[in-house]
């Protein structure tokens, strides 16, 4: 098995490739063990490596974020072997049992939604999303109002110091240019519906 690794717009997050499908839809972050744990064995084996601080799945990628004074010549090829080992093995990248709850999904548009919102969501999912994904990452919308269109930055987007230029430079532009009534974008980072008060 071959593991490819690209470097990401965050230095902290590397990008693996391992040639294998990882999750067939959505994606899945988890910022410690204790997440890990319970939902995912590869990304429990993953943070048993000293000094990783996110795992995150997309489809056909992992990307982990270490802390910042650690070293990735030190770190890299641990986790290769820890994603070539679980990949060998056929062991499921997540637990069955949980894998719904789990998966960060883009919130697609649904019967409630207004026009404008639905315009949002498709901009992010035809648009966005694929972009980010190259890198690493994963935006997913969560909310719009008052002229502001909320996101939550997965992955490589977490955390990346270009993650702001991304959002005002890019997203925002991009959203203001196509729909008039959009005046801001503002990152929402951890997004659950228990602690989500704008």
């Amino acid at each position: 098995m071959f593991i490819q690794t690209e470097r990401t717009p965050n230095p902290n997050t590397m990008k693996f490739l391992p040639g294998e499908t990882v999750l067939k839809e959505g994606t899945a972050t988890f910022r410690n063990r204790e997440d890990a744990m319970a939902s995912s064995p590869l990304a429990s084996i993953l943070f048993q490596i000293p000094n990783i601080e996110q795992v995150f799945f997309g489809s056909d990628f992992i990307t982990v974020t270490k802390a910042e004074s650690a070293d990735w010549q030190m770190l890299k090829a641990h986790v290769l072997t820890s994603i070539m080992d679980h990949f060998i093995s056929n062991k499921p990248v997540m637990n069955d049992d949980i894998k719904e709850k789990s998966l960060n999904r883009s919130d697609s548009s649904n019967a409630e939604d207004t026009e404008i919102v639905k315009q949002i969501k498709e901009l992010i999912d035809t648009r966005v999303r694929p972009a980010v994904a190259e890198d690493g990452g994963d935006i997913i919308y969560q909310d719009f109002r008052d002229g502001v269109v909320y996101l939550e930055l997965h992955g490589a987007c977490s955390g990346c110091p270009s993650s702001t230029a991304t959002l005002k430079g890019g997203i925002e532009n991009m959203l203001k240019h196509y729909i008039p009534e959009v005046i801001a974008v503002e990152a929402v980072n951890g997004y659950n519906e228990e602690n989500f008060d704008l």
